[in-house]
């Protein structure tokens, strides 16, 4: 089954949470569009630098295939491997966009398909919103305070064994 991660945007201004209708599930997976029509799919998840990235990298290996005067099979070859590289990543890229512009991820869900997902996603967020209403506000981090123990001492021993010198 696919996993699912989901993503939180930062609430807009005059909010002080974020509708959770606004939260976004990226498959993990291979994405098939990805592979067939890279930037238009770049361009409908609005993934600008990616795009960019894309189109130069595309550029860059054609123009070096035929300064090496590569044959066809080569330069065809070539052009798969990058639309498989970008439909196996298309989801790593998406995901790098939503942390990029400060969106928080929020969870991991497995389901047969996003409806599925968001299914089993909003009734976990439920019912963990009716145990606690801060149930996913990130905990403050408790730090203990280090020991301090001073130089090792000649009794010391890292190991298995309790003491030095005993069998």
């Amino acid at each position: 089954m696919p996993t699912f991660t989901v993503h939180q945007p930062p609430p807009r201004k005059g909010e002080a949470t974020c509708e959770p209708e606004r939260f976004v599930f990226v498959r993990d997976g291979f994405y098939f569009w990805a592979f067939v029509l890279a930037p238009v799919w770049l361009l409908l998840h609005r993934l600008w630098l990616a795009l960019v990235g894309y189109i130069v990298l595309t550029l860059a290996l054609g123009a070096g295939l035929i300064a090496l005067g590569a044959p066809s099979g080569a330069k065809f070859l070539v052009s798969l491997l990058v639309a498989l590289l970008m439909g196996f990543e298309a989801a790593t890229l998406w995901r790098w966009k939503v942390t990029r512009c400060k969106w928080k991820t929020v969870g991991i869900v497995v389901g047969e398909d996003a409806e599925m997902a968001e299914r089993r996603f909003y009734a976990e967020w439920a019912k963990r919103a009716e145990e606690t209403p801060a149930a996913f506000a990130p905990p403050e981090p408790k730090y203990a305070t280090p020991i301090y123990r001073g130089a090792p001492s000649p009794s010391d021993v890292i190991g298995l064994f309790p003491e030095p010198g005993k069998r």
